[in-house]
């Protein structure tokens, strides 16, 4: 093994070895915007070292998060001597992989590969504890044995596994959102995991964005992000009502700008006559647009001293899409200190 190294940033320096991990400190791979990052923060943990490949991303994420050690480069390509010890990782790796790796083509193909990258850190670090997040298409009857192909591999790294497919608005975030999370400890700390209980009470998106509904959108407005691509409808699009209203949570945030739902201050979309098909009422046209990225950050929790860099705004959507929502990470956060002691 190559000589022990130091990974310096922001006046802080990490061993990279440590005989012992910092207390409640992280890993967080496949990083993203980082709203697993941030919800972790808001329950005591602190991320060390992240990792994130995509050079759409990584301005926002640094930018918000100056004193985290930051590696660009693919994680196929970084050593496990140069990533820190920590408590726990972490992060998903994208959709596809899952599925590859749990059908045991992840040797072969690179989609998969990724999370076979997870699982070599996740055996060479040791952490007490490992966070992995996917959709919940992961539990289709389709990817059933991929499924649990994955759950075994992380139980031969040396973990007690759990896993449960939540929906966000049950954990204080104004969006139907179903993403399945699996947790694991490592099996010497014997943890009999139950994830967080459901919150009675719906944030709305009433609660979330009502405030800015009089704000001007463009680059140049009183909030950072509050914009909107000018991109028209599919037809897919239109195939079903995209409108929630203000005492509602909203439909799935997703990466796609042209697939954003619609905001609240217009009414519910009619059916047709034609199958597939819906219109927007006739003269509240004007009425009809997407959330802004804003909008979208705030129905995803995110903080708005959150600023999201990019060159197009359809990067932006796609940043806050593909993110976890911050106050769903910090339920599971709080739940997992909850059993660390």
């Amino acid at each position: 093994m190559p000589a022990i190294n130091t990974i310096a940033q922001s006046n802080l320096v990490f061993d990279i070895k440590a005989e012992r991990a910092c207390k409640n400190s992280l890993i967080s791979l496949f990083a993203g915007a980082g709203g697993l990052d941030i919800g972790f923060h808001k329950a005591g943990f602190q991320t060390l070292w992240a990792n994130e490949f995509d050079k759409h991303i990584i301005p926002s994420y640094k930018n918000h998060f100056p004193d985290v050690a930051f590696d660009s480069r693919s994680i196929t390509n970084i050593p496990n001597y140069e990533i820190p010890n920590a408590e726990g990782i972490i992060g998903g790796p994208p959709c596809q992989s899952w599925s590859e790796a749990g059908a045991k083509r992840g040797v072969n193909d690179p989609r998969g590969k990724l999370f076979f990258e997870y699982i070599r850190i996740l055996k060479y670090i040791q952490p007490k504890f490992f966070v992995a997040e996917n959709v919940s298409g992961i539990l289709h009857s389709r990817n059933k044995e991929a499924f649990t192909n994955i759950v075994k591999m992380f139980e031969e790294a040396g973990y007690d596994v759990f896993w449960k497919q939540l929906n966000a608005s049950d954990y204080d975030v104004p969006q139907d959102r179903k993403r399945v999370f699996v947790i694991g400890f490592r099996k010497d700390l014997q943890v009999k995991f139950e994830f967080p209980h459901i919150q009675k009470n719906k944030k709305t998106l009433k609660d979330a964005i009502y405030d800015l509904k009089d704000i001007p959108l463009g680059k140049d407005t009183i909030i950072s992000n509050h914009e909107i691509t000018d991109t028209g409808y599919s037809s897919m699009f239109m195939s079903r009502n995209r409108v929630r209203s203000w005492d509602e949570q909203s439909y799935t945030v997703v990466a796609m700008d042209r697939q954003t739902p619609l905001h609240p201050q217009a009414p519910k979309m009619l059916t047709t006559d034609e199958k597939d098909k819906r219109i927007f009422v006739p003269g509240e046209e004007h009425k009809y647009r997407r959330f802004s990225i804003r909008e979208c950050a705030r129905i995803q929790t995110f903080p708005d001293d959150y600023k999201f860099i990019y060159s197009h705004p359809r990067n932006g959507y796609k940043m806050v899409g593909n993110a976890v929502p911050v106050n769903l990470a910090f339920a599971i956060a709080k739940q997992i200190r909850r059993y660390l002691g």
